[in-house]
């Protein structure tokens, strides 16, 4: 299992079990916004995806949003 957050310079996101959700609620941390009509995600400049897996206990890895 996979979670997944947004960080932007200022604000770190709470994680979340799926990339949906995350987007959804990256807008809450001025991370970026999910248009609804067409169901694609708009990342804010310098907003970055992080991605955890729980059952690894390195840290996390850092995606380019």
């Amino acid at each position: 299992m996979c979670l997944y957050r947004f960080v932007t310079p200022h604000r770190i996101g709470k994680w979340y079990p799926d990339l949906l959700t995350a987007q959804r609620q990256a807008f809450s941390i001025g991370a970026g916004f999910l248009d609804q009509r067409t169901g694609e995600f708009y990342a804010y400049k310098d907003t970055r995806l992080e991605t955890q897996d729980p059952m690894v206990h390195d840290g996390s890895h850092d995606i380019a949003a």
